[in-house]
């Protein structure tokens, strides 16, 4: 016979910093979804970024579709796009919605796509074109290994053109350069080299209520056992360890003489582009970092550091 389900108070809260998807949340479904004798999770949602369409790269990008100007003949301005957020592929969805009524809109069936992870391309596979879009990269994870995989399938792609066309980036604000450092090192022969575009679709910032939010979720939450914060962007990285009493005001990096906390507070990072901006910016390596960076994986790098522990 089945075990009683876990009583509320007996459940681990799973701080889940980020806007919740709709109309489903992939986080939402596997921390309150019993798997492998695992039932005791309770995710909750604390929104950190607050995002805003830039409205001059939206045109831009509006009018390089319009035009038609990404494509695979020879006098295309572009012959690729590249996307690593899904606020950017919200832009661009903004923007195939908003062409409706062009049966041939957006005309990118014949380009790559690519795509950093399995949430990009989830949301890039949503958005409607017949033929479907074509995405590639999904396997790679992060940005370096993106990079690395479109030299070798991009110049496959293109392999008649003794210059590569551009790629188009699609970005925000704050971004990492290492794809177009990548891409356009000078040391590649002239045959391998892409060059690469950046346009700014929108902007990010951390919500003017995180702060009081995330207090009050760590109240509403103190009388469990022990709690995990998954973190999934350095933006808000700096409100997290204040609300969490972590941070040394002098110094700006994570107290050493930091009490142990009740309850036990665990930290996890959806990849390590997080985790590196945590132990370079204030000196604090997470419990778990993700070794995909997909709701399978945050659950299974919290999973496995349970197991780990000693009874």
């Amino acid at each position: 016979m089945a075990s009683d389900a876990v009583s509320t108070s007996e459940r681990i809260p799973v701080l889940l910093l980020k806007t919740k998807s709709t109309p489903t949340d992939a986080y939402e479904d596997i921390f309150s979804t019993p798997r492998s004798g695992f039932d005791h999770f309770e995710p909750i949602f604390v929104p950190v970024l607050q995002h805003k369409f830039e409205d001059e790269g939206m045109q831009q990008f509006e009018k390089l579709l319009r035009d038609k100007r990404i494509g695979k003949s020879a006098d295309s301005a572009y012959g690729g796009l590249i996307f690593t957020s899904q606020r950017a592929v919200e832009a661009f969805a903004k923007l195939v919605e908003e062409g409706k009524g062009d049966a041939n809109w957006p005309h990118l069936q014949d380009v790559p796509i690519y795509s950093v992870g399995p949430a990009t391309t989830r949301a890039l596979k949503a958005i409607p074109q017949a033929p479907p879009l074509q995405i590639f990269g999904e396997h790679t994870g992060n940005g370096d290994a993106l990079a690395q995989f479109m030299l070798d399938h991009y110049g496959e792609w293109y392999k008649d053109r003794p210059t590569k066309p551009p790629l188009l980036f699609l970005v925000g604000e704050q971004r990492r350069d290492i794809i177009p450092k990548t891409l356009m090192d000078e040391t590649l022969p002239d045959s391998r080299r892409i060059s690469v575009t950046e346009i700014v679709t929108y902007g990010t910032g951390v919500m003017e209520s995180f702060s009081s939010d995330f207090a009050d979720v760590l109240r509403r939450t103190s009388d469990r056992p022990s709690r995990w914060v998954v973190v999934f962007s350095p933006t808000g990285c700096d409100s997290m360890l204040k609300g969490l009493g972590m941070l040394d005001d002098s110094t700006g990096k994570v107290t050493t003489e930091t009490t142990e906390m009740q309850p036990e507070t665990r930290i996890s990072t959806i990849g390590p582009t997080t985790r590196n901006y945590l132990m370079r910016t204030f000196d604090y390596e997470p419990d778990v970092c993700a070794e995909k960076p997909s709701p399978e994986g945050v659950w299974q790098g919290i999973v496995d550091f349970g197991n780990s522990k000693p009874a």
